[in-house]
């Protein structure tokens, strides 16, 4: 069963996609999580956590806007670019319906928060 997280920016929340994997499990139960994501290649944006989470990353080769992964078991990473890749991450989620937003995020400081569902 996977987790129900929301992504919420700037006002709307958005529903994400999670992957059933003990990354996602150790994440929600840490939640709600409001992140300071700093700008990083003109595609992503990045949010060093305090404390690590499980991982088992894998070579992705395809990055999607929307996609939510770990880096190095203490980044959390929001994609808002498509763009193939050489690098290795745990899938944490994808944030449905997210074109809308995604080319906001490469403009200014962002703060994004991700909660379980209902909260």
């Amino acid at each position: 069963m996977n987790n129900e997280i929301v992504l919420s920016y700037n006002g709307k929340n958005y529903q994400v996609t999670t992957e059933n994997n003990a990354t996602v499990k150790a994440l929600s139960s840490r939640l709600p999580l409001t992140m300071k994501m700093n700008e990083l290649n003109g595609n992503e944006r990045f949010h060093n956590l305090s404390k690590r989470l499980p991982s088992n990353d894998k070579a992705v080769k395809n990055i999607k806007k929307g996609d939510i992964m770990l880096y190095d078991s203490n980044c959390i990473v929001l994609f808002y670019k498509d763009f193939k890749t050489s690098y290795s991450y745990t899938r944490i989620g994808h944030v449905n319906n997210f074109s809308s937003v995604a080319n906001k995020l490469g403009k200014g400081n962002v703060t994004i928060t991700l909660k379980n569902k209902g909260e």
